[in-house]
């Protein structure tokens, strides 16, 4: 497509649909008022903003990403918690008590007190249950950081899509504007030939009832513009954001490979789903190793210093005792009523669970990944179908024009070919934003997507 034929995406630079004004109206009394929308377009353009730009405010304001950024911090210490177990512990302890001695034989002291400190320490020699709840914190690291990948991911897709649901907002609203126009023009046209008596009353009121019709739909389309908008604010936080539309002629890319299987295989092993499905697998193994290892002994090398003071029984005077000691010490359960045995069989369980949630996980990606790439490819199909459309439309509303003008095409001839000009341009903007998203929402199934791949989209917008 050319830029003579296609139309600008966005409400902002419209080359190309002033373009088609000229061919709309070749009279060109509509070209003042296609000139003042583009004006308006223009003026705002100075203050939009890029998807990336976007995407990076979005990231410091959406309340999900920064609840998942959150959440993987706090798995990080999480995770670090269980490495306490494999390195030594110490403490410190005091104590300090007071007796008072009441008897019937003559004592010379009726009561006393003693005080005592002791530090005390222990590293673990031989405790396997430690070392695999550590493993345990670091692949539940890895779930955490799974999730955190699918909400970034999430984000890219939402703050695209609510980036272009507004340029295909403004794009209605600019299409209806300009169908108005030329209703309005058709309407005018039709209302001289009926007073120079070379049409019929009934020409005037269809152009009528068309006008009144547009001028809902022009109600309904600026209604859905401040919705839209809306919604990429609250994404944002930014008041009034206002997106640059998209560069024209545009080049919608390709999907490569263009072959589905290639896209599955990567999914069933990257997205972040299979990834988490796959890491909760090994945590369920582990705890199971770790079950079976509560019932094997447990060693540590524990060690001790003491320093207590009480008072002697025979001379009555303090006495202070210094106490150093080492050692190892050994544990080995013997019964606990059966709970070991049923926390294996437990464990067993789960494990099975995790393994159907990880045949699940790829099932569910597959079948994304697949509907996401037949998505991408029919889009790309429909947009090529309506820009052979839209200038089949231009065509159609041309000879109807000239046929009106001679007498062998009625004004609703005229006004149904208008409408299904604008009608196409609509339905081709839309499908072009529809092929942009899909392409995203493609490598989010497959778990590819990052910001790089936002970044070939923020090039085909013009901002500059």
């Amino acid at each position: 497509m050319t830029s003579a034929t296609s139309p600008a995406f966005g409400f902002h630079v419209l080359p190309s649909l002033s373009a088609s004004c000229l061919r709309l109206h070749p009279l060109g009394r509509t070209l003042k008022a296609w000139g003042v929308v583009c004006m308006v377009g223009l003026g705002g353009a100075a203050q939009a903003q890029s998807l990336a730009e976007l995407h990076e405010v979005a990231k410091a304001y959406d309340a999900s990403y920064q609840s998942a950024r959150l959440a993987y911090d706090a798995a990080a210490a999480k995770a670090e918690q269980a490495r306490a177990g494999l390195l030594p512990s110490a403490g410190l302890s005091s104590g300090m008590s007071w007796t008072n001695v009441d008897n019937a034989s003559p004592v010379r002291d009726r009561s006393f007190n003693s005080q005592n400190v002791a530090l005390s320490g222990s590293y673990p020699l031989y405790r396997p249950a430690n070392q695999l709840a550590f493993e345990q914190g670091q692949k539940s690291l890895a779930v955490a950081q799974s999730q955190l990948q699918a909400v970034e991911q999430d984000l890219i897709v939402r703050i695209t899509q609510a980036y272009f649901d507004v340029l295909a907002a403004q794009d209605t609203l600019t299409f209806v504007q300009a169908q108005k126009t030329a209703v309005a023009e058709q309407l005018a046209a039709a209302k001289r030939n009926f007073e120079v008596g070379t049409s019929t009353i009934t020409d005037a009121r269809e152009a009528q009832a068309r006008f009144d019709l547009v001028q809902a739909q022009e109600i309904a389309a600026d209604n859905d513009l401040r919705v839209k908008k809306l919604a990429l604010d609250n994404l944002t936080g930014k008041t009034d954001a206002r997106p640059h539309p998209l560069r024209t002629p545009v080049n919608l890319p390709d999907v490569a490979p263009n072959e589905v299987t290639a896209w599955v295989q990567q999914a069933e092993t990257a997205h972040p789903s299979v990834v988490q499905a796959q890491t909760a697998l090994a945590v369920a193994r582990l705890e199971t190793a770790k079950a079976k290892a509560a019932n094997g002994p447990t060693v540590d090398l524990t060690a001790q210093y003491q320093i207590a003071r009480s008072p002697s029984t025979t001379t009555g005077n303090p006495l202070r005792s210094n106490t150093a000691s080492i050692g190892v010490q050994l544990n080995m359960p013997l019964f606990s009523g059966y709970a070991i045995e049923n926390r294996i069989k437990e464990t067993l369980a789960l494990e099975s669970k995790a393994e159907s949630d990880v045949e699940a996980a790829k099932r569910a990606v597959s079948q994304a990944t697949r509907a996401a790439f037949f998505g991408v490819q029919s889009g790309n199909g429909q947009a090529k179908a309506l820009e052979a459309a839209e200038v089949s439309s231009q065509s159609a509303l041309d000879a109807n024009k000239l046929g009106y003008q001679v007498g062998v095409r009625i004004n609703i001839d005229v006004l149904n070919a208008q409408s299904q000009l604008f009608q196409t341009k609509r339905d081709l903007a839309k499908a072009r934003y529809d092929v942009l998203v899909g392409h995203l929402k493609l490598r989010q199934a497959t778990g590819q997507l990052s910001v790089q791949d936002l970044s070939v989209i923020n090039r085909l917008l013009a901002i500059d």
